[in-house]
């Protein structure tokens, strides 16, 4: 049996205005996102749900979780593998569709890690690393949507 994990994070509802929920357009969505020794994060809801877009969203979060970890499975898979690394840069995009009742789901989720390796000849393993870290990132193993990744590669 593999070794377990626990995480734990504070969400704190910021946005009582001074009536609570007593209306759909009543309340604030902002709030905090605390854990034990980390900048307080502020979030809210995306701005097509009232949320306010100074704000972290969730559906941005879970980009960004998608996107670090395939960056750090993939930087650990290429340094097991002699593949230097000495730049990577990924704009993660997510297409989210609204469903009857208020409800919706993501429908993929496609990163674009740009990475730069030390010699031209890591190149082809730079490449197929990717698909080694997939593979191997907890977060992507854990939704139900696929997660694609439309890799560059280049010497640098």
């Amino acid at each position: 049996m593999g070794r377990q994990h626990t995480y734990r994070t504070t969400v704190r509802w910021t946005g009582n205005t001074g009536s609570g929920t007593s209306g759909y357009r009543d309340y604030g969505r902002s709030h905090d996102i605390l854990g034990e020794g980390k900048p307080t994060l502020r979030g809210s809801a995306d701005p097509a749900f009232l949320g306010d877009p100074e704000c972290w969203n969730p559906e941005e979060f879970l980009l960004a979780a998608l996107s670090q970890c395939h960056m750090l499975s993939y930087l650990s898979v290429c340094a097991r593998n002699g593949v230097t690394v000495t730049a990577y840069e990924d704009v993660a995009a997510g297409v989210m569709e609204e469903t009857a009742g208020l409800g919706g789901h993501f429908t993929e989720v496609v990163l674009n890690p740009v990475v730069t390796v030390a010699d031209e000849a890591m190149l082809e393993r730079a490449r197929s690393a990717h698909e080694d870290a997939h593979r191997t990132c907890f977060i992507a193993n854990s939704v139900n949507f696929p997660v694609r990744h439309q890799p560059a590669v280049r010497v640098g």
